[in-house]
Parts: structure tokens; sequence; C-alpha cells
């Protein structure tokens, strides 16, 4: 929310229906995205890696598939946030908002979300020879 709330008060926008219909918008890209991040770490955890390495390795292996969902989206939404005809004044605070936010997420997806799984990450069990 972040990222969207800024790039409409960086742009002069008003929170509105369409900045709202933006905003349910972005939240579903920005969970796909982590829920990508997470699942990948757990399954590494549950491979018997730790968690310092499942962050690690799945921080590199699932960078692009991020990086291609957030960019994607927001260059699918770069003609709206550019329109000026007719209508472009219900279609401009959506487009704000997602791309706006999709950046912030994207960034907080792929330090942030790294570093707290850390904190969060389910214990290991480690076998005692």
């Amino acid at each position: 929310m972040i990222g969207g709330i800024f790039a409409l008060a960086l742009t002069g926008q008003y929170i509105s229906v369409p900045s709202s219909v933006g905003f349910i918008a972005l939240f579903g890209v920005a969970v796909l995205n982590g829920v990508v991040m997470v699942s990948y770490f757990n399954q590494l955890v549950h491979e018997g890696k730790s968690p310092d390495e499942a962050v690690r390795e799945g921080a590199i292996l699932r960078l692009r598939p991020v990086l291609m969902t957030a960019t994607v989206a927001s260059l699918g939404l770069i003609p709206l946030l550019l329109s000026t005809g007719i209508g472009s004044e219900v279609q401009r605070p959506l487009a704000t908002v997602v791309v706006g936010g999709l950046f912030s997420a994207t960034v907080l997806t792929l330090l942030v979300l790294p570093a707290l799984y850390k904190w969060f990450a389910p214990p290991t069990r480690e076998v005692i020879v």
C-alpha cells in the first residue's frame, strides 16, 4: 500500500473508487509474489536445508519469477498510466496505484521478506548422532 499511496501523492491524485480497485489488484500480485518466495523457502527447509541456506538459494532462484510477475503487470498498465483521452481520469488512478505499489512491493518481497523469513522460519530438526 505504501507505494500506491506514495504514487498517488506524487502525481497529485486522490484515493477514489478506481484507485481502490487498483489496490485490490495490487494486493493480488503482491501476495502472489510473497507466496512464491515463502513456499519455495519452505520447500527447501523441508528438504533439509537450514533457513539461512534456504533463504539464500530461494531468493536467488525466485528472483526472476518475482521480477517477471511485477514487470509484466506494470508494463501492461503503462498505457493506462500515460493516457490522456476520454475516460483517462478513471483509468489513471488505477494504473498509478498498481505501478507504484508493485515497485515497492517487489522491493519489499525481494529484500525484506527473506530477512523476515529467517526470524519466523519453522524450526529445523537436527539429527543427533
